[in-house]
C-alpha cells in the first residue's frame, strides 16, 4: 500500500518556526520525517509527497530524507497548490491505482494508529477516517478542527469545520481508494472548492466512507504555535 503525504500548503501560522512548515522541526527531526518515519513504523515503505509551497526546500530535504534512511520517497509537485488540499490529492492521481494511506505533513501520531487501521476490517468502505472519539481531549483545537458527525454503523454522516452537532475529530489519517479521487472530481464539476472534506462528503452521502476509532492513543494537529509548543513538550525539544 502507498503511503500519500500532503505537503503542499503555506503554513502562515507556523511562519515564525519556520519558512515551510513541514520542515518545522519538533524534537530535533521535521515534521515531514516524523511523518514518513510513523508511516515506516506501522509497516509502509513506499511514500508520495505533494509539494507546492516552497516546493524546491521540501523536495531537497525528501531527497536527503531518501538517501539516509534507504525509503521510496516521490516527490509530486501541485501546481495549484494555494487551492484547498483535495488538489494536491488529485495530483498525486496518476500515482494511485489501488488503495492508499493519506497523511497530512503536519499531522503527528501514535504510529499504532495507522499500524491497527491496515490491520482493521474495511469491507465495503471507499473510505476510511482515524477518528478520535475524545472530544475532550485537551490537545484539540476545537475551534480549527474537522469535526465528524456519524451515522449508523460507523459511517460518517456529516463532516467539516463548522459542524455544531459532532461525535468525533478527524485525525488526518485515511485509508481511501480511488473512489475517493473520482468524488473530488465529481465535486470540482458540481462548483465545489476542491477541498478533501468534500470529497469524504460526497463518499459519505453514498454511505462509503467510515470513521475508525483511534482509541484515544496520541495524535496532534500542528497547525500553530500552541500546537508546536505541545509537540515539543511531548517529543523533546
Amino acid at each position: 500500500m502507498k503511503c500519500l503525504i500532503i505537503a503542499a500548503g503555506q503554513g502562515t501560522r507556523l511562519r515564525a518556526v519556520a519558512p515551510s512548515k513541514p520542515l518545522a522541526r519538533v524534537g530535533g527531526l521535521a515534521l515531514i520525517e516524523h511523518v514518513v518515519r510513523s508511516a515506516q513504523a506501522a509497516g509502509l515503505s513506499e511514500f508520495a509527497v505533494v509539494t507546492g509551497y516552497e516546493a524546491e526546500g521540501v523536495e531537497a530535504f525528501l531527497r536527503d530524507l531518501a538517501e539516509r534512511t534507504g525509503f521510496r520517497i516521490e516527490a509530486i509537485r501541485n501546481p495549484d497548490w494555494a487551492r484547498p488540499n483535495g488538489l494536491s490529492v488529485l495530483a498525486a492521481g496518476p500515482r494511485l491505482d489501488g488503495e492508499f494511506v493519506l497523511l497530512m505533513s503536519d499531522h503527528l501520531f501514535d504510529p499504532s494508529i495507522l499500524r491497527d487501521m491496515i490491520a482493521a476490517d474495511r469491507s465495503g468502505a471507499s473510505l476510511t477516517l482515524a477518528a478520535d472519539f475524545a472530544i475532550d481531549n485537551p490537545l484539540l483545537d476545537l475551534e480549527d478542527a474537522t469535526k465528524i458527525e456519524l451515522g449508523q454503523g460507523g459511517r460518517i454522516a456529516r463532516i467539516g469545520k463548522t459542524l455544531s452537532r459532532y461525535d468525533a475529530i478527524d485525525t488526518g489519517i485515511f485509508i481511501a481508494t480511488p473512489a475517493l479521487l473520482d468524488a473530488l472530481r465529481a465535486s470540482l464539476a458540481a462548483g465545489g472548492a476542491g477541498s478533501l472534506s468534500e470529497g469524504v462528503q460526497a463518499l459519505a452521502d453514498e454511505g462509503r466512507a467510515y470513521a475508525w476509532d483511534c482509541g484515544g492513543r496520541w495524535w496532534l494537529d500542528v497547525d500553530d504555535e500552541a500546537a508546536f509548543s505541545r509537540a515539543e513538550a511531548v517529543l523533546g525539544g
